[in-house]
């Protein structure tokens, strides 16, 4: 069973996706929090798999709940969704540098929001549609002089292909189709290539490929 805890001020809200979760025969909703600070204490007495996380919460918000989560080596396993009510979220960038596995809508279709937290506990990463595109513009207006790539050096050509790919906004079925290999194929190199830079899921694939420069503001299409 994948173990959800719901993280939002209103109750109409948490009452809504814990109907919808729960009603899945692989979903259970383990607990729910009004705020940010009830949301960090639910995670370390529950250790859930998924938290679907508010960003506007009173107290403690989402973001800095999310850092506290994904701060914490004891929380590793422990993946964050964001929930807003915008796509245009002025919160979208800071929340997958902060270490959020996925963004949502909180109008997303009920089976995107299922698919959402099968996807994000098997180790992808999840994003509404159009934040994808939105997130890396924001990442390109921001970018500054990259830093010194050092961890690119273990990538072998093929994962570095990949992990540009994936800094342009590509899934692994059109990473797949891009580079003319299967999706389970294009799933391997991006793990692999998480795995030797350190990165705690998909999302901050794109955050490392702007910062070490390997794709560049303009490189959106």
């Amino acid at each position: 069973m994948i173990r959800v805890l719901l993280a939002d001020d209103q109750v109409l809200v948490r009452a809504g996706f814990r109907a919808l979760l729960d009603a899945q025969p692989d979903i259970e909703v383990a607990g729910e929090a009004a705020d940010g600070e009830e949301a960090v204490a639910k995670v370390r007495e529950l250790a859930p798999d998924l938290v679907l996380m508010d960003i506007r919460m009173p107290l403690v918000d989402g973001l800095a709940a999310t850092r506290r989560i994904t701060g914490d080596p004891e929380l590793a396993g422990v993946k964050v969704v964001m929930l807003t009510t915008f796509e245009l979220d002025e919160y979208v960038f800071e929340a997958i540098r902060s270490g959020a596995s996925g963004f949502l809508v909180k109008d997303t279709e009920p089976e995107e929001l299922v698919r959402a937290v099968r996807a994000v506990v098997d180790g992808d990463a999840l994003l509404s549609p159009g934040v994808t595109r939105r997130l890396i513009e924001e990442f390109a207006a921001r970018s500054k002089e990259p830093a010194a790539a050092e961890g690119l050096a273990e990538l072998t050509e093929r994962e570095r292909e990949v992990m540009a790919l994936v800094g342009i906004g590509l899934s692994n079925e059109e990473i797949a189709r891009r580079l003319v290999v299967s999706p389970l194929t294009a799933k391997t190199h991006v793990s692999r290539t998480m795995v030797k830079l350190g990165a705690r899921d998909r999302a901050q694939l794109v955050v490392l490929a702007y910062e070490s420069g390997l794709v560049r503001p303009g490189w959106l299409g």
